[in-house]
């Protein structure tokens, strides 16, 4: 009896042991895995940042690039209209002195 139950105890011994160096294992690779997606999200995040302050730029300079185009349009227009208004002048002084 005392064999039978040294055996039971032997066996039920390996097989804890066995059971544990299986979590320790599976623990470590859950860490390591763990760790390599939070690698891969961060390099993504990354990227998606840089993609945005590329767009983000592009988009300030063809912004910048059509106020420039306004403001020469609001210049030529604002010179025009001031020859215009010259040249009325000119024709109100001369039709006021005759």
């Amino acid at each position: 009896m005392k064999k039978a139950l040294m055996s039971v105890v032997a066996v039920m011994y390996l097989v804890g042991s066995g059971v544990l160096s299986h979590a320790d294992e599976m623990g470590a690779a859950k860490s390591e895995m763990k760790g390599e997606m939070k690698g891969a999200m961060k390099a993504k995040q990354d990227e998606m940042k840089s993609e945005k302050e590329a767009m983000k730029s592009e988009m300030k300079s063809q912004h910048d690039a059509m106020k420039d185009d306004m403001k020469v349009q609001k210049d030529a227009m604002k010179g025009d209209m001031k020859a215009h208004k010259d040249t009325m002048k000119g024709e109100m002084k001369g039709a006021m002195g005759k």
